[in-house]
């Protein structure tokens, strides 16, 4: 029972995701790094490149007996874990990803939604890298407090450029 090929998720470190995958692709590991394709702007031109959908995470399919070969590749940092367990992800779940790749491009992981009184970063534009607390939401917007510089900044921000911390 314990030779079953399973689908698990690995942590690895920030921007490691694709050279994870070859890594592991050359170690002869199955592995899959779902790859989203995202039109980028730039002053001068557009281009769409893939970049992966669960920034920090690959899936790799493997049995127990393989955790240590697989963990010492490197740019993983560990197994993600749920009950003190390496995460077990759904054959199912994995090929749904796939199709939903396929169907589409420029896909967004919505996060967990955000609530007034969130302790938020503004991720762009003039203030980012500035914490706040949101005061309302409206649609795809939210107002942000932003305490700083000894005087309390209100502004809307498109929900998209805010990280919840």
């Amino acid at each position: 029972m314990g030779n079953l090929k399973k689908w698990y998720v690995l942590y690895t470190k920030p921007r490691w995701e694709k050279k994870v995958a070859a890594l592991l692709t050359d170690k002869g590991i199955e592995n899959y790094c779902p790859l989203n394709k995202v039109t980028k702007r730039w002053s001068d031109r557009t281009k769409t490149v893939l970049e992966p959908l669960f920034k920090g995470y690959v899936f790799v399919c493997t049995e127990d007996t393989n955790f240590l070969r697989v963990k010492t590749t490197e740019g993983i940092l560990n197994f993600v874990y749920w009950l003190k367990k390496p995460a077990v992800v759904k054959e199912k779940e994995i090929n749904t990803i796939k199709k939903f790749l396929h169907e589409f491009d420029d896909v967004k992981i919505a996060d967990n939604m955000l609530l007034p009184l969130d302790r938020v970063e503004i991720q762009q534009g003039i203030l980012m890298n500035y914490k706040g607390i949101v005061l309302e939401v409206k649609g795809n917007t939210a107002k942000v407090k932003i305490d700083g510089m000894g005087m309390v900044l209100t502004a809307t921000f498109d929900k998209k450029n805010i990280l919840k911390l």
